[in-house]
């Protein structure tokens, strides 16, 4: 079997069997392994390499920023910024927002094949990882005390651990049954 080919299936074996783990360990995520695994997923395509990416990352005491930033939105009793103080590491990644629709969508596809690579590389470290969206990362009282300006868009929050609880896999429809071919 040629070299090509193993690469490939241990692309796609990666793709099938990465988990969204929601339930970690304690053990905190090196901030250095990290920055490893966001130095290889920034290899995700972006046209002309705009690179328009950016990220905050805590961890330790850091997520106590993020759960004061939720609390500003949210209130204090919330059940959102506790469980981000029990979370080893989250990162928001954000996209620098191009006014222009065409340059956007590209921009919006780079920063998500962007994740999908960073959430593969962890998984790859034994690193589980959440890709979760919230409401209250749209409000500017969440928003402001940790930089985010206007003219930038959250992606998303990605909650990292080492797995407490690997969920099994949900069947997946076949592409073929959302094919339409043109012979």
């Amino acid at each position: 079997m040629s070299k090509s080919i193993q690469t490939e299936n241990a692309v796609i074996e990666a793709i099938k069997n990465r988990r969204t783990v929601k339930k970690f360990k304690k053990d905190a995520v090196p901030t250095d392994k990290i920055i490893e695994l966001l130095d290889a997923a920034v290899w995700a395509p972006n046209h002309k390499l705009r690179e328009p990416w950016r990220f905050l990352l805590f961890t330790g005491d850091g997520r106590n920023k993020l759960a004061q930033a939720i609390d500003a939105e949210m209130g204090e009793d919330n059940k959102f910024s506790a469980n981000i103080k029990q979370v080893p590491a989250v990162m928001l990644v954000v996209l620098e927002e191009d006014p222009r629709q065409n340059i956007w969508d590209e921009d919006f596809a780079a920063v998500s094949a962007l994740v999908q690579n960073f959430l593969l590389a962890a998984w790859s470290e034994e690193i589980g990882t959440f890709w979760v969206t919230k409401p209250f990362l749209y409000a500017p009282k969440f928003r402001k005390p940790l930089g985010i300006e206007a003219g930038e868009k959250i992606i998303g929050m990605i909650y990292m651990g080492y797995p407490d609880v690997i969920p099994s896999a949900k069947e997946r429809t076949p592409a073929k049954d959302k094919l339409t071919l043109f012979e």
